[in-house]
């Protein structure tokens, strides 16, 4: 006698493995859809502050919490704009009503936007620029903040992606560290070069900060930051320095 025809899905074919796992992707690739677009906003919230506490870091003002970090900030940021390529601040709005410069990240530098943000920190204005660059492990970046001589450091603060703990990370783990950038000249004197750098061995401590112990390559890293980054703003400080 014939075999009967198997009635109704047969669970052991391949088929069906292929249809039932198909339709198991898509849904777990809808629920993640639906997941990212419903955090999307309060991620790109956080983002936007953690931004905003390194720009105040490098305004040597820390501790703060949430709330009193985005007041802080809305009070002593008063433009945050996007530089010509004359060196001159070109003032760009944007749909969403919110400032150009603050949006600009590594790959818009990399592309030759340049942002810089005006400050006011107790009646004095101040300059913060943002630096990008390569670490040992991955990109490091960070923020200097200027006197509006154009020429002193008034504070810096410097993140990472991946440096070694107790090493590399110290450029953003050790406040003390950072602080060393204070009062640093951009220029040595008589000269145009950006002369402000980490060096493991200090010949001028008017530009330059001793390197982090044991992370050469970082320390490296952040020397090529500055002189790259702050090289590109030469045009901007002279621009300004012409009108004091």
């Amino acid at each position: 006698m014939a075999n009967e025809k198997q009635k109704g899905l047969n669970t052991n074919s391949n088929i069906y493995t292929i249809v039932y796992s198909a339709i198991l992707v898509v849904i777990v690739a809808f629920l993640l859809a639906f997941v990212f677009q419903a955090l999307k906003d309060r991620q790109d919230a956080n983002v936007a502050l953690d931004k905003k506490k390194q720009v105040l870091y490098s305004l040597n003002i820390r501790g703060l919490d949430d709330e009193a970090a985005a007041a802080k900030y809305k009070e002593v940021v008063k433009s945050d704009d996007v530089l010509g390529d004359n060196g001159v601040i070109v003032k760009i709005e944007t749909k969403d009503n919110e400032s150009y410069g603050f949006k600009l990240n590594s790959a818009d530098y990399k592309e030759g936007k340049l942002a810089v943000y005006q400050c006011d920190i107790d009646g004095a204005t101040k300059w913060v620029i943002p630096v990008y660059g390569m670490g040992l492990w991955g990109p490091i970046s960070g923020y200097i903040a200027l006197d509006d001589d154009f020429q002193t450091v008034f504070g810096a603060y410097f993140n990472h992606e991946g440096e070694t703990a107790g090493l590399g990370a110290e450029i953003k783990d050790s406040q003390a560290w950072q602080e060393k950038f204070i009062g640093k000249k951009l220029f040595a004197e008589g000269s145009d070069d950006i002369a402000l750098s980490v060096e493991k061995n200090v010949t001028d401590p008017t530009t330059q900060v001793d390197a982090v112990t044991g992370a050469t390559l970082t320390s490296n890293g952040v020397r090529d930051m500055l002189k790259d980054c702050l090289g590109k703003y030469k045009a901007f400080f002279k621009v300004n320095q012409k009108e004091e």
